[in-house]
């Protein structure tokens, strides 16, 4: 189950991320309120995945999803550019979670 909340979580990250930007610096009442209700979702799923994953790797999955997911939703609801090095970017980003999650966590 820690996975399942782990991926939860990082999806709330970029739900949160979203409503920060609609927020206006916090200036807008609801995309700040939605902001704030979805960014304690996802951190309070974060710490219960962390209960039994490793830090680092429930940390880099979680902030992984939200940054690539962060450019998808740029890319396609907020008119942000796609450019070749940033679509790589985000690939790279991709492969690394890809070997967190296949690497061992016990120490060699």
């Amino acid at each position: 189950m820690a996975w399942v909340y782990l991926v939860i979580a990082g999806l709330l990250e970029i739900v949160w991320a979203y409503f920060m930007k609609q927020s206006a610096g916090f200036t807008r009442l609801w995309p700040s309120v939605i902001t704030f209700v979805t960014m304690g979702m996802s951190f309070g799923l974060l710490s219960i995945s962390m209960k039994t994953l490793p830090l680092g790797t429930a940390y880099t999955v979680w902030t992984g999803i939200g940054a690539v997911g962060a450019f998808v939703v740029g890319a396609l609801w907020l008119n942000e550019g796609v450019h070749t090095l940033r679509v790589a970017a985000a690939g790279l980003i991709v492969a690394g979670l890809v070997l967190m999650r296949l690497a061992p966590t016990a120490a060699a």
